[in-house]
């Protein structure tokens, strides 16, 4: 038998995760967005939503922290310590395109703490870069953050693809990853 408690953790649970998903959908068409619209957009009353979160900035920070939580699975999923960099890269690009909104809201930075530039020096994505370079499957007379950012600009031109709708998503990751191939080889 479940009890009363377990059973209002999960509503709130799930209304909480609601309005987090509705908001990242808002924010990435609109940064603007007024909190009744995504409340709106969640399915809850303005005063649930704040509630839950406050202020603005409250949701704004579990937005972000579900955007670097996404990060990481992304990177679990993409085993970034198996092979060369290169293949982990070859991964690492289509599981990040699975992000989503969450990739625009990198991009415009709306997400505080979630850098898309790869100055962190405790980004997984520096390590892999260095790595790559290490291994030589990336060409070493591109910097770091010049490989970090060519990878970013194709993400960004295939997310923004896929969101118009005039390619399937498997063309599209094809032409990533041919583009993000031929960029980065030695």
């Amino acid at each position: 038998m479940t009890d009363v408690q377990d059973v209002e953790t999960g509503a709130r649970a799930r209304t909480r995760r609601a309005i987090v998903e509705a908001a990242v959908t808002q924010l990435a068409r609109d940064p603007g967005v007024a909190l009744g619209q995504v409340a709106d957009a969640a399915g809850v009353g303005r005063t649930t939503l704040h509630r839950y979160f406050p202020e603005r900035s409250d949701l704004l920070e579990a937005v972000g922290a579900e955007t670097v939580a996404r990060l990481g699975e992304a990177h679990e999923r993409a085993r970034l310590d198996q092979g060369t960099a290169r293949e982990a890269l070859r991964r690492l690009c289509p599981e990040y395109l699975l992000l989503g909104d969450h990739l625009t809201l990198l991009f415009t930075e709306v997400v505080p703490d979630a850098p898309a530039d790869g100055c962190a020096d405790d980004d997984p994505m520096v390590a892999l870069v260095e790595r790559g370079r290490d291994d030589g499957s990336l060409d070493l007379e591109l910097s770091p953050s010049w490989v970090i950012g060519t990878i970013w600009a194709q993400l960004y031109l295939a997310w923004e693809t896929l969101r118009e709708g005039h390619e399937s998503r498997h063309d599209v990751v094809q032409q990533l990853m041919r583009t993000v191939d031929k960029a980065l080889a030695p």
